[in-house]
Parts: C-alpha cells; sequence; structure tokens
C-alpha cells in the first residue's frame, strides 16, 4: 500500500499570468520554487497560496472583528484544499518612520524598558518613563530625537562668490527673492566682493549678526519708498524662519530644502540617545538603558545571561530567544538602536527572519520570497539551516528562489515557465533534483562559473581616503575608472559605508540605483512610469484632433462607471470583497468615446497592448523609442506598455528602475546588488548591459554576492572580514583570476562557483 501524502492541493489557478495550471505542494518539506523573473513564481506563492490561507484564517474570526481586519479576495482558482496557517517573509522594505529601529520591529525594546522598571537603580518609576516618546523619559535639549539639527554654515554659503552671484545657497534667502535683494541693496555689505575676502568684522557682522548689545539696520527699498530694517545675521535669521518651527507647515520651502542646508549631529545632552539624563542614571550592571541599545547582540546576549535578580531573570528570558535567533541567523552585530532605514536587503531580510521565527509553532506554512537576497555565500549556509530546522519541526516551507545552494536544499522543486509574462504561466517541472538535472529545464544546477580572464586595465582611478564612517577602519582605496568593478564581503562589513558613503560624498555626481522600491499603484502603469505616457496621447490627440485628456483614464477619457479602475468592487458588507470587470468597459478602464479614436489602427488600448519588443514597429517617435530601447536592455521586452507597476515582480522592479537610469547620460554607475530578484539566465542579459556601459567609457561599480557578476568583473574588492565592529577593512583588491589565490571567504566560494 502507497505512503499518503499530506499535500496542499491547488487546481485550475489563474491569477495573473498563470494558465489554469494543477499543482500538488507536499507537506512538511521544503518546497523550492524557481524560475525566470516574472515567469509566476510570486503568482502562485502569494497571490494565491498565501492570500487564501490568510482569507480563511480570518473566517474563523466573529464578523465584528473580521470588519477590523484585512479583508482577502478569494484567488482565481477552481480548487484550494489542506492549505495551513501561514508566515509571509517577503522582500518588500520594512514600513516605519525615522523612529523605527532593530529593537522596535522585533519587540523587544517594550521588555527592555520593562527590565529596566523593575531591577534598574537608582528606580525611576513606570516602564514608559524609559521612553523618549514619554514627557518625563524624553531629553529637554533635543526634544528625545537624540539629534541636533543646526544649519551648515558651508552648505548655506559658498565663499568664493558675491552675494549678487549670489554665495547664499538657500534660495529664500537669495535674489530675487527680497531677503537676498535685501542684503544686495540694503548698503551694509558690498554685493561685489567675495565673501572670502570679506574682513573679519564684515563677515561676522553678515553670518551672526550684530555684537551682543549693539543694533545694526539695512535700507529695503519698496516700489514706493524705502525704510530700515533690523540687520539680525544669516545664521540667526535662518534657524529663526527655518528651524526653530515646525517644518511641515511650510508651503513655498520644503522641508527637504532646509535639511539640505544643516547638519545633523547627536545631541551632547543625552549623548544621541534621545533620554532624559536622570533615566541615563539608572543602571543594571553599570550599563544604562542607552548601553543596552547600542550593545551588538552578541554582547547583548552575554548581559542578558548575567542578570541573577528572580524578576529580572523572567524578563531577559524572554528577550534572549528573539535576539538569540538573529545572531544565529548571522547579523549578531545589529543594535536594537540601529535605525531599520539604514538597513541592507540582506539584513533587513533576516530582520524580518528572526522576528516570526522565535515561535514554537508548528503546522504552519512557512513563505520565503528570496531569503538569500543581499547574502554572502558564506551566510547562506546558516540560512539553509534554518530551513532544514523549520521543516523538521513539522512545518511546510515554501521559498522563492534562484540561489543555487538554496534550490539544492529542496526536497521538492517547482519551475515556473518556460518564459516570463505572457509567455510563462505554466509548470515547467515537479520533482526532486536528480529529475531537475536530467529534465531540459531553465534552472543548471551544475551552473559553473565563468572567470573573467581578461581584464580591461584602467588608466587612472577614484581615490577613497582614510574613510571612517560607521564601522570603516581609515579605509583608504583606489577603484579603477572606465571598468567593471565588485565589492564583496559578508553582510556589514562596510561595503555601503564605504561606496553610499565615502565615494559618493567624494564623487557626488555618481548615478546610484539602490534597493528601494518604486512607486506601485493599479494606475502606475510600464507607460507613466518610463515617462512616454504624455507622448501617446499626444500623438493620439494631434491625428484625431481631440483633447489630451480624452486618452487618459484618469482624466475624460475615463469609463463613467468604474471611473477609470477597470473593475468595481461591490459593497458586500461582511462577506469577502468581490472584484468585478467592469461590464461597460470590459475592463478596458476607457469610455466608448475615448477607444473609438484611432492611430494607425489603434485605439489607446491596443497601443497599450503592445509589448515593449513590438512598440518601436509602431510607435517612431525618438524619444519613446530611446527609453523603450533601455527596457529591451535589461530584458523585459516581454512586458507590455499598459502593465500595471503593482504587477510586477521582485526582479522585473529592480530591471525597471535600472532601465529608468540607463537613459541618463552618466559617467559613474553605482548599483545595489542588481542580480537580486533574477534568475541565472537573467543575470546573462544584466551583464551584458553592464559591459556594454563599461565599453562605451563609463565606470560601473556594483555591491555584489553573486559569483557570476564577480567573476566577470574586471577588479574586485573584498572588505570584511566580519560584520559590524569585526568588518571595516579591505581585504583584498585584485583581478578576479588572481582571487582564486586569495585566503579570504569570498575567494572560497569563488573557487567553489568555478569547479560547479
Amino acid at each position: 500500500m502507497t505512503e499518503k501524502r499530506d499535500e496542499i492541493i491547488l487546481r485550475g489557478l489563474q491569477e495573473n499570468n498563470l494558465k489554469n495550471i494543477d499543482l500538488n505542494i507536499p507537506k512538511e518539506k521544503i518546497n523550492v520554487f524557481t524560475g525566470l523573473s516574472g515567469s509566476g513564481k510570486s503568482s502562485v506563492v502569494f497571490d494565491t497560496l498565501a492570500t487564501e490561507s490568510r482569507r480563511q484564517m480570518t473566517l474563523n474570526y466573529p464578523l465584528y472583528i473580521r470588519h477590523q481586519m484585512p479583508r482577502y479576495e478569494r484567488p482565481h482558482a477552481d480548487l484550494m484544499q489542506h492549505l495551513s496557517p501561514v508566515v509571509v517573509v517577503e522582500q518588500k522594505p520594512v514600513r516605519g518612520n525615522s523612529r523605527s529601529t532593530v529593537g522596535t520591529y522585533m519587540d523587544i525594546d517594550p521588555l527592555i524598558r520593562l527590565l529596566f522598571s523593575r531591577i534598574g537603580s537608582p528606580p525611576i518609576g513606570s516602564t514608559t518613563e524609559f521612553s523618549s516618546d514619554s514627557s518625563f523619559g524624553k531629553c529637554p535639549e533635543c526634544s528625545g530625537f537624540g539629534e541636533i539639527v543646526a544649519p551648515d554654515i558651508h552648505k548655506l554659503i559658498d565663499h568664493t562668490k558675491t552675494l549678487r552671484d549670489p554665495a547664499v545657497r538657500f534660495k529664500p534667502l537669495a535674489p530675487p527673492g527680497w531677503q537676498g535683494r535685501w542684503m544686495v541693496d540694503g548698503g551694509l555689505f558690498d554685493p561685489d566682493l567675495p565673501i572670502k575676502d570679506f574682513t573679519e568684522e564684515k563677515y561676522n557682522l553678515l553670518v551672526y549678526g550684530p555684537p551682543e548689545g549693539e543694533r545694526a539696520f539695512s535700507t529695503y527699498y519698496y516700489k514706493v519708498g524705502n525704510r530700515d530694517i533690523e540687520w539680525d545675521g544669516i545664521l540667526p535669521r535662518f534657524i529663526r524662519l527655518y528651524i526653530n518651527r515646525d517644518l511641515t507647515k511650510l508651503k513655498v520651502t520644503s522641508q527637504d530644502d532646509v535639511l539640505a542646508m544643516t547638519t545633523n549631529t547627536p545631541c551632547p545632552t543625552c549623548e544621541g540617545s534621545g533620554l532624559n539624563p536622570k533615566v541615563l542614571e539608572c543602571k543594571i550592571n553599570g550599563l544604562n538603558i542607552a548601553h543596552y541599545d547600542r550593545l551588538e547582540m552578541t554582547d547583548l546576549l552575554e548581559e542578558l545571561v548575567k542578570i541573577k535578580d528572580p524578576v529580572g531573570k523572567s524578563i531577559a528570558q524572554q528577550v534572549y530567544p528573539s535576539v538569540k535567533q538573529l545572531v544565529d541567523l548571522g547579523p549578531g552585530y545589529l543594535s536594537l538602536a540601529r535605525n531599520m532605514g539604514t538597513l541592507s536587503g540582506g539584513e533587513a531580510q533576516r530582520v524580518k527572519i528572526a522576528r516570526h521565527l522565535s515561535s514554537s509553532l508548528n503546522n504552519i506554512t512557512y513563505i520565503f520570497d528570496e531569503p538569500s537576497a543581499g547574502l554572502h555565500p558564506e551566510e547562506i549556509e546558516k540560512l539553509t539551516h534554518m530551513l532544514k530546522s523549520l521543516r523538521d519541526n513539522y512545518n511546510t516551507v515554501v521559498v522563492i528562489e534562484h540561489n543555487l545552494a538554496v534550490i539544492k536544499t529542496a526536497d521538492e522543486i517547482i519551475e515556473m515557465g518556460p518564459g516570463a509574462g505572457v509567455t510563462g504561466g505554466e509548470v515547467v517541472y515537479q520533482g526532486t533534483q536528480k529529475g531537475l538535472q536530467k529534465a531540459s529545464a531553465i534552472t543548471d544546477l551544475n551552473h559553473k562559473v565563468t572567470i573573467n580572464k581578461t581584464p580591461r586595465q584602467s588608466k587612472n582611478s577614484f581615490s577613497i581616503k582614510n574613510a571612517s564612517a560607521n564601522n570603516l577602519k581609515n579605509v583608504s582605496v583606489e577603484i579603477p575608472k572606465n571598468v567593471l568593478v565588485s565589492v564583496c564581503g559578508v553582510s556589514g562589513s562596510g561595503k555601503s559605508s564605504l561606496l553610499f558613503g565615502a565615494f559618493k560624498d567624494n564623487y557626488p555626481e555618481t548615478i546610484s540605483v539602490r534597493q528601494s522600491s518604486i512607486g506601485t499603484s493599479s494606475r502606475s502603469t510600464l507607460a507613466t512610469y518610463m515617462g512616454i505616457m504624455d507622448d501617446i496621447r499626444s500623438i493620439l490627440a494631434k491625428e484625431t484632433g481631440q483633447p489630451v485628456g480624452l486618452f487618459s483614464f484618469n482624466s475624460t477619457g475615463a469609463c463613467p462607471v468604474c471611473e477609470g479602475k477597470g473593475v468595481t468592487t461591490p459593497d458586500v458588507a461582511f462577506a469577502d470583497p468581490v472584484t468585478v470587470t467592469c461590464e461597460a468597459c470590459r475592463g478596458t478602464r476607457y469610455s466608448d468615446e475615448a477607444l473609438s479614436h484611432r492611430h494607425l489602427g489603434k485605439n489607446i488600448v491596443e497601443i497599450l497592448e503592445l509589448s515593449i519588443d513590438e512598440t518601436n514597429e509602431y510607435l517612431k517617435m525618438p524619444k519613446i523609442v530611446k527609453k523603450v530601447d533601455t527596457l529591451k536592455d535589461v530584458g523585459l521586452g516581454y512586458l507590455t506598455l499598459g502593465q500595471t507597476t503593482s504587477s510586477l515582480s521582485g526582479g522585473e522592479v529592480q530591471r525597471l528602475k535600472l532601465a529608468s537610469h540607463l537613459k541618463k547620460e552618466g559617467q559613474i554607475y553605482l548599483l545595489d546588488e542588481p542580480s537580486l530578484g533574477l534568475h541565472t539566465k537573467d543575470n546573462a542579459h544584466l551583464l551584458a548591459v553592464f559591459q556594454g556601459l563599461v565599453d562605451k567609457g563609463n565606470s560601473v561599480i556594483l555591491i555584489e554576492h553573486n559569483m557570476n557578476f564577480i567573476a566577470a568583473s574586471d577588479w574586485v574588492i573584498e572588505m570584511g572580514p566580519g560584520g559590524g565592529k569585526k568588518g571595516g577593512e579591505v581585504l583584498f583588491e585584485g583581478t578576479p583570476e588572481s582571487m582564486l589565490q586569495a585566503e579570504t571567504l569570498t575567494a572560497k566560494w569563488l573557487r567553489d562557483g568555478v569547479k560547479g
């Protein structure tokens, strides 16, 4: 008798590009979905499996509670059975404000405050008083922000220029504004003398105002006369008008404009903690709560173990598992005070994982979206160990992944394809690793890395001298110009500090592409993102004599029934939400009037249904051709002009961002893990783009963990040896071929990749 398998049964899946597919996903196994970017992996895993599980979970709550919870529409599928509760760890950036830290995100901070309120000495009182958000706990000097925002005179004034030029860089205080004209024409200062040539007395008067106890007046000329106004100095005026007020209330000048003229320095009163000095006097084993917040996680574990007080020990035991989980996943160099917005993609991913994995629940379905993203090969071993331990604890693990090391941990491999977009949406293969190697599938588990044996030679270089931001240990390095450079190293080793900090400070003209997401909505399309939608509308308007707004579903061209949404959502009270294709426009979003006008036989909807590959055969405007060609360059030719950006996969979003930068004419390109979200075959497209950029005389610098990119580079720089305080040094500089002889972590994995 054959053994009965416990499986998740999915039948007739039709979300996005899925072509009515059937799947059985075995439980208590590691199931890895792979395939080209845009092949339908996320449509199965997130839009079907995760959505339906969440929808069914909410059905267990009473109606009045359900109404307060997120509401999920039933996915387009014929049958979905044997689902279990899901925990989803996505790649989406962690949302939060400027005060969102690792400690707040992982819910550790409240426990640390509780710990200090119970056993800290001298005692302070309630838990809330250990927070910089409380009236007692916040520092009186910086109002709990931990930083003092002060104007930077060198940002405000270009000392090589005259007042008339203008030397003042802040627009509201410069001509032709009234305050700038007053400085130029008022008679107190020579408007044609460079600021650096002012006498000390005149310079101090201009910048700081008159000495204490004295007053100075400058004449302001009106159309109907003039009068003397008291001069107070550029800095006092800037502080009074733009610092000592609520910047969000400014109408003409933006908050960013003001902050661009300032520097942030740690508050000297609270040493950057944001806490009242009285709170900082309360200590446990010689450390106050600010010290706890700044400890690396590995050191925090040691402090928690030292606590012997029975009450304190019980609280510390609640903190310990979450911290230990993060240490075990690798980034033990992070601190509770580390701002979530400053984390790399790999660091943020592991903080998310640690937050979910301190639970002892089982029979759960854990869903991971490329958990290897941002991880060095050395760190992936810890990740695969975590996936196996989840499975061994009677959980089902579902992973979307391109990394071969992670794919090789799978009990079951499901490859989607065969292509991407409209050419994807099918199950190409399902089964074991051995079967995948025999099948003519897209993923090659025996893929070997190819070393660049003929690297380009560089005559000049970019210099970084004595960089010491964050964990950098006085780093000086020469980065070759006009070649392809990869900067590698374990997470937290200092790669981003070196390049997005020190390098960009020295070379501000750099075009940089980071991992932040693009703005996505159901009304944002590929054509609008590329900036060619207005051109398409103008072509139709010119040919038909109609107003441009008629060809926009956000304007007069919108279907009057669905208001340009293409769908209607009937009010079904407490039932699951239902999205119905609009019967009036059949989902096109446009009115009949808009659809009746054509260019070369196609109406606006038919034009937007053109794939990127087809567009240039139909729309000949040079501006459109140029922008569309950049999408072809990064392998997105299969997407359509009207595809919504919200429907794009992670890898597609990454390449779309890159394409939008490629159309700029820049000399230096700096990219943060461009391989993120891409299949090995997609990587080849991207590498060809980078090599083409370099061939045209540009410099391309990558932060990368992907061995294919590192091996194809002309020059490699490795940071390390560890993360946090154990990193911040340059371990290796040289060609990929010479790296094979080096004794570094990346060199070890490069050698391994060459062997296959």
